[in-house]
C-alpha cells in the first residue's frame, strides 16, 4: 500500500509539475504588472473594508476563511519537513513561491468571483469546477476537478492535519491519538453541521488570535537569539544556491521541496482559496482577488518565515540527504515536523516548547479542516447541481470526522504522502484551468484600476467587459 501511494506521489510531484507551479507564479506576476507589489497597500485596505450579507460573508471573513485554510500544519510541520530534506534553502524558494503565488491567487480568486453563483439555500458558491464549467464550457473538466477535490479536501488532507495534532499532543503532554482524535471528532462535528456562516464566524475570531500570538512568540525567541540571525539568513540564501559547504548536492532538493511545501502551506495555484473567495460580498470581483493575493504573504513571509526562523536560528533541526545520510543532525531520533519547533522554543524558553507549539498547532489544524470540509462541501453542492442527492453533504461531514480519526492514528509519513498526492492533483487540474481561462480576471483587474484611478467605488459589469456567462453579475446590475 505504502510502496504505490510513494510511486504515486513521485509521479505526480515530478519536476513539470514544480515547473508549472514557478513558471504560472511568474506569467501572472508579468501580465498582471506584478500587481502583488504595485496594489499592496489596496490589498490592505479592502481587507479590513466590506460588509457582509445575507448571502455571502464579509471581505474579512473570507479572508479568515481563506488563511484558516492556508494557515495550518503546513505552517510548523511543512517548513520543518521542507528543511530537512531540502535544506535550509527551501525557505528561500518558499518565499519564492509565495512572491508569485500571489499574483496566481489574484487570477484564480478573481475567476471565481466573476463565475460565482446562489445555491438553493441562497449562499454564495463558486471556486474551480464553478468557472471551468462557465468559462471553458467543458463540464467533464468542471466535475473532475469537484471529484478530485472532494477526495482530496473531504478524505486525504484532513488526515494531515489530524496526526500532526495528534503528534504534538503526544510529544507535549504524552495524550494518546485516540484521544486527540476524539476531541477533534467531536469539535468539529459541532461546527460543520452548523454551516458555512458559523465556519465564518469561528475562523474570524481564531485566525487572527492564533497567528499574531504565534508571531509574537517567534519574535521574541529572535530577539532573545539576536546573534544568530545574520549566520541564518546567510545560510538560508547559501543553501538555497546550492553554496553551503556540505549541502551543494541540496540545490534540486531545495528548489523541490520549498515549491512543495510552499504550494502546500499558501494553496496559491492548488485551487483552494476560490472556494473562500467566491463567498465573499463585493461589488467588483477584483476586489477579493486582491484580499486572497495578500493571503499568501501573511501565510508564507510571515507565518512560515517564523517557524523556519525558530528553527534555524536555534539550530534544532536535521537534515537528510538525497541517499538518506544524514547531513546535519541536532535532534537524533526526533521525526521531521512539530518536533523541530518544539525543539526550538524549549531551548529559548524552557518548559514552554512542546506545550506552546502543541497548542498552536490545535489551533492551526483544527481550522485548517474547517477550511477543507468548506471546500468539499462547495464541490459536493456543485455536483448536487445536476445529481440532486442531498444525502451527500450528510455523508461527506461523516466521511471527514472518519478521516480525522484514521489520519489521527497513521503514520505521519503515509498522512503527508496522501496530503501530497491530493494537493498535487488540484495543482494539476487547477493551473491548467487558470492559464487558460485567465482573460476575465486580467480584464477585471484593468476595470477595476480604470475606476480606482478615477476615484470612484469600482463595480462590475460583464458585458461591458465582453465577459460571457457571468450571470450572477449580470442579474444583480
Amino acid at each position: 500500500m505504502e510502496q504505490i501511494v510513494n510511486t504515486l506521489n513521485s509521479l505526480i510531484w515530478s519536476p513539470p509539475l514544480i515547473v508549472l507551479c514557478l513558471g504560472a507564479g511568474l506569467y501572472f506576476s508579468i501580465r498582471t504588472r506584478f500587481m502583488q507589489i504595485r496594489q499592496f497597500g489596496e490589498m490592505i485596505r479592502l481587507m479590513l473594508s466590506g460588509t457582509k450579507s445575507d448571502a455571502g460573508v464579509s471581505s474579512f471573513q473570507a479572508l479568515a476563511m481563506s488563511l484558516s485554510g492556508r494557515i495550518g500544519i503546513g505552517n510548523i510541520a511543512g517548513v520543518a519537513t521542507a528543511i530537512a530534506f531540502g535544506g535550509p534553502g527551501a525557505v528561500f524558494w518558499m518565499w519564492v513561491v509565495a512572491f508569485f503565488g500571489a499574483s496566481t491567487a489574484y487570477v484564480e480568486s478573481t475567476l471565481a468571483q466573476i463565475y460565482k453563483e446562489k445555491d438553493e439555500k441562497g449562499r454564495y458558491r463558486g471556486g474551480p469546477a464553478y468557472f471551468i464549467e462557465k468559462a471553458m464550457g467543458q463540464r467533464w473538466y468542471a466535475w473532475l476537478f469537484a471529484v478530485v477535490t472532494v477526495i482530496a479536501t473531504g478524505f486525504l488532507l484532513p488526515g494531515v492535519q489530524a496526526n500532526g495534532i495528534a503528534s504534538s499532543m503526544t510529544n507535549a503532554w504524552g495524550i494518546p491519538p485516540t484521544a486527540t482524535a476524539a476531541v477533534v471528532v467531536v469539535g468539529l462535528g459541532f461546527i460543520i453541521f452548523g454551516g458555512v456562516k458559523r465556519i465564518a464566524s469561528f475562523a474570524q475570531v481564531v485566525v487572527p488570535f492564533m497567528a499574531l500570538a504565534y508571531l509574537l512568540i517567534a519574535l521574541v525567541i529572535m530577539f532573545l537569539n539576536a546573534s544568530a540571525l545574520p549566520s541564518m539568513l546567510a545560510l538560508i540564501f547559501k543553501s538555497a544556491f546550492g553554496l553551503e559547504a556540505g549541502m551543494g548536492a541540496m540545490l534540486g532538493l531545495a528548489i523541490e521541496w520549498g515549491v512543495k511545501r510552499g504550494i502546500y502551506s499558501n494553496e496559491a495555484g492548488q485551487g483552494t482559496g476560490p472556494h473562500h473567495a467566491a463567498a465573499a460580498e463585493v461589488s467588483h470581483p477584483a476586489k477579493q482577488g486582491f484580499v486572497q493575493a495578500f493571503s499568501v504573504y501573511v501565510d508564507t513571509l510571515l507565518v512560515c518565515s517564523a517557524t523556519a526562523f525558530m528553527i534555524l536560528s536555534t539550530g534544532m533541526y536535521n537534515v537528510v540527504g538525497r541517499g538518506g545520510e544524514m547531513i546535519v543532525e541536532a535532534l537524533p531520533g526526533i521525526e521531521a515536523g512539530p518536533g523541530f519547533a518544539q525543539h526550538a522554543v524549549e531551548s529559548v524558553l524552557p518548559g514552554y516548547g512542546a506545550g506552546f507549539v502543541a497548542v498552536a498547532l490545535l489551533f492551526f489544524a483544527f481550522t485548517t479542516i474547517l477550511a477543507y470540509y468548506y471546500m468539499a462541501e462547495t464541490n459536493v453542492t456543485y455536483i448536487n447541481r445536476k445529481v440532486h442527492r442531498p444525502w451527500l453533504v450528510f455523508a461527506l461531514r461523516i466521511g471527514v470526522l472518519a478521516a480525522v480519526t484514521f489520519g489521527a492514528v497513521r503514520s505521519a509519513e503515509l498522512a503527508w504522502t496522501l496530503g501530497d498526492i491530493g494537493v498535487g492533483l488540484m495543482a494539476w487540474l487547477n493551473i491548467i484551468a487558470i492559464l487558460i481561462l485567465q482573460k476575465p480576471a486580467l480584464a477585471a483587474l484593468r476595470d477595476y484600476e480604470r475606476q480606482q484611478a478615477a476615484g470612484v467605488d469600482p463595480t462590475f459589469d460583464p458585458e461591458a467587459l465582453g465577459i460571457r456567462n457571468a450571470d450572477f453579475w449580470r442579474t444583480r446590475k
